[in-house]
């Protein structure tokens, strides 16, 4: 409990810090940086139970889900050649990049490889155990490198450089900007336990992030099927990126970090890389395709899909576009990349050893 109250002290300092000097997603970078400063500094462990998370992951779900209308999921049908063109471009860039960086550094191709490709920092260190040549402490080095490059750099892009002025003049309480529907309050309760209950079926389907994807899916069925339920309180979506914050911050270990040295700056470099790529990628892609930049950009960064969708929200970016080209991401790394990479690294080693 003492750690627990002093993990809600030292994020709460750090929210409201950043929120005062009006940096992007302050309820989400605020925490998480409070967390890596204070464990860092004073070498004392904070906690935050999992289920706090989980609760947090239902609320953003749930109030993302609201995003996607009957429009918007036939404009996600038509999207899906540009889905797997997006994915296929940044899983090469990763790789060809990651060939730069194993030669550069040391390090095995297998780690290079899977530390490189955005597939999630905790679904990547697990897919490492999988490969053969694969170090996974430097894999979890990687992409801790890649997720805070891209967690800081990327909502400082979308607001501060593709956004419209006017879509960011309310951060951060954009997330919540949308009128409330009428709903009677019995139907509350209702919508709530389907909400649940998707959430654990999700679980049960061990979809990735089912905390989050199965109160997604769960919204937008009732806004599609013309149910569409009332949107979430401000200060509750502020205390769900909150609690975001706290545990993406506790997922980072300092510990990872020690005597990594000569991989920082190409880890680094790396994750910056991709970045630039996902730019430039998603100029393209609002050229063929009738979306935005910032949608685009957000669409094909290679952050995680609550992340970004956040990051849309307070933008006012197309959500359910960016959660869809991100959700398509991580399915296509999780069930495809794993087979074409065990494929690929045994016929390399194989052509080695002749």
């Amino acid at each position: 409990m003492i750690n627990l109250f002093e993990t809600v002290a030292v994020t709460l300092l750090g929210g409201w810090l950043f929120s005062l000097v009006h940096i992007p997603l302050s309820w989400m970078l605020g925490p998480l940086t409070a967390v890596l400063l204070w464990q860092g500094f004073t070498k004392r462990s904070l906690a935050w139970p999992i289920s706090y998370r989980n609760g947090g992951l239902v609320l953003l779900g749930y109030s993302m889900g609201l995003a996607f209308t009957a429009d918007s999921a036939m404009q996600i049908v038509t999207q899906l050649p540009s889905m797997l063109l997006a994915t296929v471009l940044t899983v090469s860039f990763s790789i060809a990049s990651a060939f730069v960086i194993s030669r550069q550094s040391g390090i095995s191709l297998s780690s290079g490889i899977i530390g490189s490709i955005p597939g999630g920092l905790s679904q990547m260190v697990v897919l490492s155990e999988e490969i053969e040549g694969a170090d996974q402490t430097v894999v979890a080095f990687m992409q801790t490198i890649r997720l805070l490059s891209v967690i800081f750099v990327v909502p400082f892009l979308a607001v501060h450089g593709l956004a419209h002025p006017d879509a960011t003049a309310a951060l951060p309480q954009a997330a919540a900007a949308a009128t409330a529907h009428p709903m009677p309050w019995w139907a509350i309760p209702i919508v709530a336990a389907f909400v649940l209950a998707a959430a654990w079926l999700a679980v049960r389907l061990k979809l990735p992030t089912p905390w989050f994807l199965g109160p997604i899916l769960a919204s937008a069925l009732l806004t599609i099927g013309g149910w569409p339920p009332p949107h979430l309180p401000t200060p509750l979506i502020l205390a769900a990126q909150w609690s975001l914050g706290i545990f993406l911050g506790l997922g980072i270990k300092f510990s990872a970090l020690a005597g990594w040295r000569r991989l920082l700056p190409y880890s680094l470099a790396g994750g910056i890389a991709i970045v630039a790529f996902s730019l430039a990628l998603s100029y393209g892609l609002s050229l063929v395709q009738p979306i935005s930049i910032v949608t685009g950009f957000l669409s094909t960064s290679p952050g995680g899909m609550t992340e970004m969708g956040v990051t849309a929200t307070a933008v006012q970016a197309d959500v359910s576009m960016v959660v869809a080209y991100q959700m398509f991401r991580i399915l296509f790394i999780l069930f495809v990349v794993p087979y074409v990479l065990r494929w690929g690294l045994r016929g390399r080693r194989e052509l080695s050893s002749k």
